[in-house]
């Protein structure tokens, strides 16, 4: 029987729960327990796939094509497993089930109500994990408690503690304990509030994980254990890092695995760390610095662009260079000189995206990097505008451009495919989840992997139009990627070109602490040398 950990946040959102829902994870799984994560989002879209990444940063991938919560990438890079669609579940779904199994008859006549059908819904969501082998179930509620959209959440986690027993449901909840610097206090209150709020619902919180600015006095920790009804060590302090990674270095330092399996009564096995440590060491080693401009139209906010951060955060700690990320708006570049703003960089970066808005910007950006030898890596839409830009600017076809762009283009470099190409996965027109591609042995692709098959994620609808690819062959553009039926190209990069490479993937959802993806090292390592630096 499976034993559950519910987290939940309060004061105020964005605090970490899933960096906190990670780190335990981590920690429990380096005690030999098979670890399974689980997001509940409370809004009601069915997925964040239609979703601006301004309202909710990026959209995660898993293998099997679901469009899912940002800290699925957190839960799968620190516990370096794959995810899928059974890990994250939104108040959508479960509104959606709930309306269908009515529609069906399924309740045979009852009046459906949130106690118990939407309750019961969510706990048999927690419970199929518990089906799949899980020793721990780490289920992470997300808003704020308070808001009215997570309560059926909460209450589903307080029944299911009633079910299964004191010893085999924990509640972990963080809380903010704001620093105020004209007091030059920290100050309890926010956290004593939130703690009485969950109480009121029927939840009394097991563990407490308190976010600061500064490290908490033993005062400060008196006072919110006596206030939140719990033993002190049970208040764990989780100071701002700089490096998420060592979260749970400073979890383990303060005994919350071992406060969570004692409380479980688990049994507390060895734990071995070192190559955390050492790869947290790494980072922080970091002497040689290179400038990376990444080019996109999200970039007032950077979780839009999280797992490539977190990609490139891995190969700076297995190159020990610092790669300091420049992120240019791509309308910026329509409306200045490339040169102007990207004369500093070291390498480009264009990113994923949807959209008409900054693709011309991008354009320039990526002729830029292709003329002056700066080098280049674009992602699914970067790979797509990379061949535009070669199509026009080097096969001589005006006006080349993507149908999604510009219907009327007499040359559709990329667009969309028929349907009976039978490509796509469940989620309307988009291809999604992990496909094979097969690479050339003689290419840059294959010197990178190591191999001539491979395995990536995708989540896009366009695609490198096949009727171009002899044409834009013959004028030089590798194409060294292709789907085993070599209908869909999956990589294009250059040959007079130190480092040009473009995916139809996103090779960021696959990258880790300790196995950082191939194309993000070398990119990195191609930038220290286009700097300059000997080795």
């Amino acid at each position: 029987m499976s034993k559950f950990i519910f987290i939940t946040g309060g004061v105020v959102s964005a605090l970490g729960k899933g960096i906190a829902t990670a780190s335990m994870g981590f920690l429990l799984k380096r005690r030999g327990y098979n670890v399974i994560p689980l997001k509940f989002d409370p809004y009601l879209n069915v997925d964040p796939g239609t979703m601006s990444p301004f309202q909710h940063g990026e959209v995660f991938v898993t293998d099997d094509g679901a469009e899912t919560d940002l800290d699925l990438g957190h839960y799968e890079r620190f516990l370096d497993i794959s995810l899928s669609r059974k890990n994250n579940v939104t108040a959508g779904q479960i509104y959606y089930t709930i309306i269908e199994n009515e529609r069906e008859g399924k309740y045979l006549g009852k009046t459906v109500q949130v106690v118990p059908h939407l309750t019961d819904e969510i706990k048999r969501r927690v419970l199929l994990l518990e089906e799949d082998g899980a020793d721990v179930v780490l289920a992470e509620i997300g808003g704020t408690v308070g808001d009215i959209e997570s309560l059926p959440f909460l209450e589903a986690a307080r029944q299911l503690r009633l079910e299964r027993g004191f010893d085999n449901v924990i509640f972990v909840h963080l809380t903010l304990v704001p620093y105020i610097k004209a007091a030059g206090e920290l100050k309890t209150k926010p956290t004593q509030h939130s703690v009485m709020k969950l109480r009121e619902i029927g939840l009394q919180p097991d563990v407490l994980i308190s976010r600061s600015e500064i490290p908490l006095t033993e005062d400060v920790r008196r006072k919110i254990a006596l206030f939140s009804n719990l033993p002190e060590r049970n208040v764990i302090e989780a100071q701002d890092v700089d490096f998420i990674y060592k979260i749970p270095i400073v979890f383990y330092n303060q005994g919350l695995d071992r406060i969570i399996l004692e409380r479980l009564n688990l049994a507390v096995m060895p734990i071995k760390m070192d190559d955390w440590i050492d790869f947290v060491n790494a980072y922080d080693s970091r002497k040689e610095e290179v400038t990376l401009c990444i080019t996109g139209k999200y970039v007032e906010l950077r979780d839009s662009y999280k797992s490539i951060i977190e990609a490139f955060n891995h190969a700076q700690s297995h190159t020990k260079i610092k790669v300091n990320m420049k992120f240019i708006d791509a309308e910026e570049i329509e409306e200045k000189s490339p040169q102007m703003l990207l004369s500093d960089c070291d390498g480009i970066l264009v990113p994923g995206g949807f959209g008409k808005r900054g693709i011309e910007g991008k354009i320039r950006a990526i002729q830029y990097a292709r003329e002056n030898k700066v080098p280049f890596f674009g992602i699914c839409l970067g790979m797509q505008l990379a061949t535009i830009e070669y199509a026009r600017n080097v096969a001589g076809l005006d006006r080349a451009n993507s149908t999604e762009f510009d219907p009327d283009t007499p040359h559709p470099v990329i667009t969309i495919l028929p349907d009976k190409a039978n490509i796509r996965k469940l989620g309307g027109t988009l291809r999604k989840g992990a496909y094979v591609a097969k690479l050339k042995e003689d290419s840059l692709a294959y010197r990178i992997y190591g191999k001539e098959e491979i395995s990536e994620r995708h989540r896009h609808r366009y695609e490198f139009n096949p009727g171009y690819m002899k044409i834009l062959e013959d004028k030089g553009l590798v194409l060294s990627g292709l789907s085993p039926d070599k209908k869909l190209v999956e990589i294009i990069e250059l040959k007079d070109h130190p480092y040009f490479i473009g995916v139809q993937f996103h090779p960021e959802f696959k990258s880790r602490p300790l196995s950082p993806h191939p194309i993000f090292v070398e990119f990195v390592k191609a930038m220290r040398k286009y700097h300059g630096y000997k080795d």
